[in-house]
């Protein structure tokens, strides 16, 4: 499928300027870690230790977004949200080929006239984050799996961002409830005053008193327009100190595990974003260049989606290898369990209001 228009379409003149000088307002350089990082159980600093992984991609450096005149945007995108997930919840059967429940997903948000934020991600078990399916992907969806479906929609840029975990056969239905009585708890103390620490303590509290452990190196995080990450985390354990204001949106997502509690770097890499535009001399480079431009410009993007592009799989490769090195492109890849546990997760979109949050889906 081919993925919405994230600002609208420039000119081809507008286009080519854009590729040739390598500028784009609104295109953010990306951080791999985030500044509210505290100490690991052995009392190092995890700065100089590892990165806290933001569940999905699209980081920025700003603010948390205040909805303002925004609202009616944040409707739209939460309408389609919950209709998409609600069909999502329906369709999903064991059997069916992780790439079709992926492009099925993806194309029944742009159906609903709202924008795809980010690609449907579809991460098994081990597999935390970051993982959708690659071009002509053959993964079959069973019975046994822990599926996490992870998927954003937006509506004039303003992001609703939503996952829950599937496993048929219920084996790790446990495991599943420890991730959504988190994210339950989690929400009933979100408000103007509350501090991410101690949101970070509710959810460690509640998965451990269940017998699993918090990933303590995923997030959930502050977005704002065209940014899924904006710059402030949410731990899932007791880190951090913002102070949540008034009209922050933030997803809040907790991750169960019964592994050893923190992810790291996979080896599938499928998931991209443009964080420096310059020239770019080979042909399909610079295709692609201009479709992400058009496309996508600060949101994320499978590598699957330049396919109808480029025409070919080694085209595509091609042109993402050129990108990345160049450092136009950042790759995100999967985050798997260190000790291959089987991950779940629960997330959901709020609004900050003075007493409450409210949940856009």
């Amino acid at each position: 499928m081919t993925p919405d228009h994230a600002h609208g379409s420039d000119t081809d003149a507008q286009k080519e300027d854009q590729i040739h000088d390598g500028k784009k307002e609104g295109i953010h350089d990306h951080d791999t870690e985030h500044d509210d990082k505290g100490h690991d159980e052995e009392g190092h600093n995890q700065d100089e230790d590892e990165h806290d992984h933001d569940a999905h991609t699209g980081h920025g450096h700003a603010h948390p977004s205040h909805h303002g005149d925004n609202h009616k945007h944040y409707l739209e995108a939460a309408r389609v949200a919950v209709s998409v997930r609600s069909f999502a919840e329906d369709f999903v059967k064991p059997g069916m080929k992780l790439l079709d429940i992926a492009e099925r997903i993806e194309k029944e948000i742009v159906d609903q006239g709202a924008g795809m934020a980010f690609q449907a991600t579809l991460s098994l078990n081990e597999a935390a984050a970051h993982d959708t399916p690659k071009m002509a992907d053959e993964r079959i969806f069973t019975e046994a799996d822990v599926l996490k479906v992870d998927f954003g929609v937006h509506a004039e840029g303003c992001i609703v961002d939503q996952a829950f975990t599937l496993n048929p056969n219920n084996e790790h239905i446990k495991l599943i409830e420890a991730a959504e009585s988190a994210l339950a708890d989690a929400l009933s103390v979100v408000r103007v005053g509350a501090n991410v620490r101690d949101v970070g303590q509710v959810i460690q509290d509640a998965i451990v008193k269940r017998g699993f452990k918090p990933v303590e190196n995923l997030c959930g995080h502050s977005m704002s327009p065209y940014i899924v990450h904006a710059g402030v985390s949410v731990p899932n354990v007791p880190r951090g100190d913002y102070v949540f204001q008034e009209g922050d949106v933030f997803a809040i997502e907790p991750f169960a595990t019964n592994g050893g509690g923190k992810v790291t770097d996979g080896n599938l890499d499928e998931i991209f974003s443009m964080v420096q535009p310059r020239p770019v001399r080979l042909p399909q480079s610079r295709k692609a260049a201009e479709w992400i431009m058009d496309n996508r410009q600060t949101l994320p993007f499978a590598k699957r989606h330049l396919l109808p592009v480029l025409g070919s799989a080694a085209s595509v490769e091609l042109a993402i290898r050129d990108l990345t090195r160049q450092g136009i492109l950042h790759d995100y890849p999967v985050l798997v369990e260190i000790n291959k546990g089987l991950v779940a997760q629960a997330e959901t979109t709020v609004i900050v209001e003075k007493d409450s949050a409210k949940i856009l889906v």
